[in-house]
């Protein structure tokens, strides 16, 4: 048996999908980030770094953190959306998912932070993950204009690692028409969404009533440093 630690945010959706479409046992163990369970002393000692998600394998007794590590163990542990034998192919496998990882996630978050929920007068910090932001994601288009998949002939893991992120765009953008302007990654993200795996990895956020308001408290939880 597998234990996710889920919230409902981009980087768990990308293990729930993945574990979906490997058809694995797991069970979701929610951590209510609004609320502050990231920080509980539990679950910390599972991830340090006070974030979801985290994994723990009963069958080897390991405890992973961080999304992008969870996928590369869960492939290397399954044979399931394994990266690619093929040494080219790897290569750009690994490449786009560490940009996911690296480029993708950390600037889009930020994006979001200084867009909506940032105290007023941050405009250069909004103008410069905006920017990065949307430099990022149009590489990401770019790549998908010449190519059907994030890496190689078929779907795999640097497309279910991209799932997460798509959901949330026009948030992320600021911009109720953002699709339009990355009509690739929409066609992938709605060819996913397709999938069975995809609609039951959406409804894992249903097993547990999250908290959904940003008041003060969850400002504070989320936001300690302002604190």
């Amino acid at each position: 048996m597998l234990k996710l630690y889920y919230h409902p945010s981009p980087n768990p959706a990308k293990i729930a999908l993945y574990l979906e479409e490997a058809g694995l046992d797991y069970e979701m163990i929610p951590v209510d980030t609004r609320k502050g369970e990231q920080h509980e002393a539990a679950f910390k000692k599972i991830n340090p770094n006070a974030k979801t998600p985290a994994l723990i394998d009963a069958d080897t007794g390991a405890t992973v953190f961080d999304s992008t590590a969870i996928l590369l163990y869960l492939a290397d542990k399954t044979g399931q959306f394994a990266l690619p034998a093929d040494p080219q192919v790897k290569a750009q496998a690994l490449s786009w998912l560490m940009f996911i990882a690296t480029g993708i996630g950390p600037y889009s978050g930020q994006c979001v932070h200084f867009r909506h929920f940032a105290p007023a007068g941050n405009e250069y910090g909004l103008n410069r993950y905006d920017y990065e932001a949307k430099r990022h994601w149009q590489l990401i288009d770019d790549h998908l204009a010449e190519h059907a998949y994030m890496a190689g002939e078929q779907y795999g893991l640097v497309d279910i690692a991209l799932w997460g992120w798509c959901a949330p765009l026009p948030f992320i953008m600021g911009d109720d028409d953002a699709w339009s302007k990355y009509p690739n990654i929409k066609r992938l993200f709605d060819e996913i969404n397709a999938r069975p795996a995809a609609e039951r990895a959406q409804a894992v956020k249903a097993q547990h009533a999250f908290k959904s308001e940003m008041d003060d408290d969850a400002r504070k939880q989320m936001f300690p440093h302002n604190h």
